[in-house]
């Protein structure tokens, strides 16, 4: 039930931006094994005035090519999943577009899932999902 948030430089062409959807999506499929329909991205591509950000930051050099990912999603994975999320994210945007891995900022936000409605204004009950 992952919400993502994609936001990127305009210079990313249409089709990087769906490659970069597709290799989250494909991250959270193998690493949260989430449903390959749980599908529901939103793709920011802003002018380079809005996006904002360190030339260094960590140690970490980052450049115009800069991709910041934030993921919604319920509470319920260790440490290791998320680690791994994040290592498999990287690693597919990087092996299908030509953003280095220290252009790729991912922040995981988790909430409970009774914070959630997929439409018709209800509490979905995911016990039987």
């Amino acid at each position: 039930m992952p919400l993502v948030r994609i936001t990127l430089s305009e210079k990313h062409d249409i089709a990087t931006q769906h490659l970069i959807s597709s290799a989250v999506h494909r991250a959270l499929i193998d690493e949260f094994r989430i449903p390959e329909n749980d599908f529901f991205h939103i793709i920011e591509n802003i002018g380079p005035s809005q996006l904002r950000f360190p030339q260094e930051y960590l140690g970490i050099s980052h450049t115009s090519d800069i991709i910041m990912i934030q993921i919604i999603a319920a509470t319920g994975r260790d440490a290791l999943q998320k680690r791994n999320l994040y290592r498999a994210i990287s690693f597919n945007i990087s092996t299908l577009t030509d953003v280095s891995p220290k252009d790729i900022i991912i922040v995981l936000v988790e909430n409970t899932k009774e914070n959630w409605s997929f439409g018709n204004g209800e509490m979905q009950d995911f016990n039987h999902v």
